[in-house]
């Protein structure tokens, strides 16, 4: 793609989701959204590819659909408040609208069927895109009204993307679509805390982007697309091999790596507001995303030399790509100690 389209099409991502961020006019938020999604769809559909442009044309329908169902609620709250102000969600349908297409657009279970496939379709630079950048503005929604929206049917959509990201991501051997449930299940642990803390929230989102483009730089450098690939990391970086068995196992949330924290404040959060049995579901659930995490982790380390392999060497062909995931490494890896500092 052309230097200039992509900077292009990059600075719009980015000023969409300022605008919908900064945004308290419904109108402006929508614009943003609409400005956000018009961005993407050139980056998806780069490669002149059958699975691309499906991939293009299954976001497009499904955010078009959910930024209509978004303008639909602002209007009807319009029509009956008389304000366009986005934390003034009163009338009744109006908060159940807006919790379904934050839903569709955040890609949350049972509405999360596009995710994988879109995901599969692209390339691992813009996969990276659509499961940190492309968060940010529905999330932003959610974080404005999040005390307004149905209790009941924000925790089911949470239980759910946790069951069904864990179980779902059990079957899969593409990394992409692995990466796209695991998505789906951490964006469940978000929604479950948006109901009590939005400190919370933002410290958990802030956490899921480290973790998820520290794992996206290590695909990207060693052009890994599925789990074999992951099983001769080794012999593109062993240094590289090492880490990437650090960060999948931080993204499962074992203790004492940074994607655990979150996880035990968040069940801390739940159960001082005697909300032990949502704790307890979301745990075990989780327990399912832990499962592929560390197959993973054994196909990345535990088959490395001395131990034999049956698959071809990727020794003899260089890198295409010349970035060092170091820089976000390293955080992923060492952030635990000054998380206290990160919550005051």
């Amino acid at each position: 793609m052309n230097p200039i389209i992509s900077s292009l099409l990059i600075s719009n991502l980015a000023l969409g989701a300022i605008i919908v961020a900064a945004s308290y006019h419904w109108f402006l938020a929508w614009i943003g959204l609409e400005l956000n999604t018009l961005a993407i769809i050139p980056m998806l559909a780069k490669q002149h590819h059958p699975r691309a442009t499906e991939a293009a044309t299954k976001y497009f329908i499904i955010q078009a659909t959910a930024s209509s169902i978004i303008l639909l609620s602002s209007i009807i709250n319009a029509w009956h408040t008389g304000t366009w102000d986005i934390t003034q969600l009163t009338t009744h349908p109006t908060p159940t609208l807006l919790t379904i297409a934050l839903a569709m657009k955040l890609g949350l279970a049972p509405m999360h069927f596009w995710l994988p496939e879109v995901m599969q379709g692209i390339n691992t630079s813009t996969a990276l895109i659509m499961t940190t950048w492309q968060k940010l503005p529905p999330m932003a929604l959610l974080y404005l009204t999040t005390h307004q929206l149905p209790t009941m049917i924000v925790l089911l959509l949470a239980v759910l993307s946790v069951l069904i990201g864990g179980w779902s991501g059990l079957n899969q051997t593409q990394l992409r679509k692995i990466m796209a449930f695991s998505s789906i299940a951490h964006l469940g642990w978000m929604l479950t805390i948006s109901t009590i803390s939005n400190e919370l929230l933002l410290f958990t989102l802030m956490i899921y982007l480290l973790m998820t483009t520290s794992m996206f730089m290590t695909l990207i450098f060693s052009t890994a697309k599925t789990t074999k690939d992951l099983g001769v990391l080794w012999a593109t970086s062993p240094t590289l091999s090492t880490t990437t068995m650090i960060t999948l196992m931080a993204l499962g949330g074992l203790p004492p790596l940074i994607g655990f924290t979150p996880k035990w404040l968040i069940l801390q959060e739940l159960t001082i507001n005697h909300l032990t049995p949502l704790a307890t579901s979301i745990a075990l659930t989780s327990l399912l995303s832990l499962m592929f995490y560390m197959r993973l982790t054994y196909i990345t380390t535990l088959t490395i030399s001395p131990n034999t392999t049956n698959l071809s060497m990727k020794w003899r062909f260089k890198p295409t790509k010349t970035i060092n995931p170091s820089p976000l490494i390293m955080p992923t890896l060492l952030l635990l100690p000054i998380t206290p500092l990160i919550l005051i």
